[in-house]
């Protein structure tokens, strides 16, 4: 058995951190079920110019700059949800999703929008990008204003991944929007899905930078650890609901920042349930492992690690950072992406 079959064989959904056409094809053949996009993804796609003919189409036909973006973002979404169709049909709804990030300039420092005028912009754009969507997930940020359309579109019926999520707060704030959105859900909730999306290994560059007393065997774990014990709470929340599919944990941001670090480590770390989103090179460096994967996701390290990083780790703070870093990093690929498509615009003579 190759070491990516071994970890879907422990329980993990693996899903694709693309949306690249020929990556989709590849990932599936090695057992992929799903995906996720983002204008970072988006963007260098676009630059190799295989969709330059469909971007020359648009710019000819009167298209701005940002109509286009999401223009090809739809059709690379969409793509994908083709290839990942009968995996949703086979689970019925539980499994073969493809995530569409919703606009990131709502969450930039230059957005004049107030935060309940941002909810209402997310909630309009989310039942624009779902609409007669089968397998679409729709991509909403953690952040006050993305938490305050949750409710909302999951009242709409949008299949949501809440993503941006780095503490237990962000988590439990968005569960309970999504599920008392979900209870008012049109025709019940017979196909009711949801996913939260935490982020893993930005934590543990916060740590090293900003916590560097935690003992060697706790530096490199706080994010795993995070995750687990978020990833428990999920499990305990659902357990009680009794619901068809199941409400998953996306462990995101599952590629290593340090080139030197075993680039399956988070790979290995949450093996054995709920869904991974891999980037293309952590899963070709897991194929290329060699390693069978078994189930730890709820094994937690010795209780002399939890102590000392119960001790020193101020989540509040990681939060405040994480979310302030993560704001830049999630509304400037698509500055980057508009960018690309301004660039594109002069070079293909429209």
């Amino acid at each position: 058995m190759s070491s990516l079959k071994s970890l879907i064989a422990s329980g993990t959904k693996l899903w694709l951190d693309s949306i690249e056409p020929s990556l989709v094809q590849k990932n599936r053949a090695l057992g992929a079920t799903g995906a996720t996009s983002n204008p970072i993804i988006v963007s260098d796609i676009l630059k190799g110019g295989k969709f330059d003919d469909d971007i020359k189409k648009l710019l000819a036909a009167g298209h701005s700059d940002e109509a286009v973006a999401w223009a090809m973002t739809d059709k690379l979404v969409s793509h994908a949800q083709e290839v990942f169709l009968p995996v949703w049909e086979s689970t019925k709804c539980n499994d073969g999703w493809v995530s569409f990030e919703l606009d990131p300039l709502l969450e930039d420092k230059a957005c004049p929008l107030s935060i309940p005028e941002r909810s209402k912009r997310y909630i309009e754009l989310g039942k624009k990008y779902a609409a007669g969507q089968k397998n679409r997930m729709i991509k909403v940020p953690a952040t006050p204003a993305g938490l305050g359309a949750l409710e909302e579109l999951a009242a709409a019926g949008v299949t949501l991944n809440v993503t941006l999520i780095f503490s237990k707060d962000q988590y439990i704030t968005a569960r309970d929007a999504v599920w008392k959105g979900a209870q008012r859900r049109p025709g019940g909730l017979t196909t009711f899905k949801s996913v939260y999306s935490i982020f893993v290994s930005r934590v543990d560059v916060y740590t090293l930078a900003h916590v560097p007393t935690l003992i060697p065997a706790a530096q490199g774990q706080v994010g795993i650890v995070n995750a687990k014990r978020i990833w428990k709470m999920n499990k305990d929340f659902w357990a009680q609901k009794n619901l068809p599919l199941e409400q998953e944990m996306i462990f995101a941001s599952t590629g290593v920042k340090d080139p030197k670090a075993d680039p399956t480590i988070y790979v290995a770390a949450f093996a054995g349930s709920d869904i991974e989103t891999n980037p293309p090179a952590t899963n070709d460096a897991v194929e290329a492992s060699g390693k069978s994967f078994t189930r730890q996701v709820d094994h937690l390290p010795p209780a002399d690690v939890l102590a000392d990083i119960d001790a020193k780790v101020d989540m509040k703070k990681l939060e405040d950072t994480l979310m302030s870093e993560g704001l830049e990093k999630f509304s400037d690929p698509f500055k980057k992406l508009l960018a690309l498509i301004g660039s594109k615009r002069a070079s293909l003579g429209s």
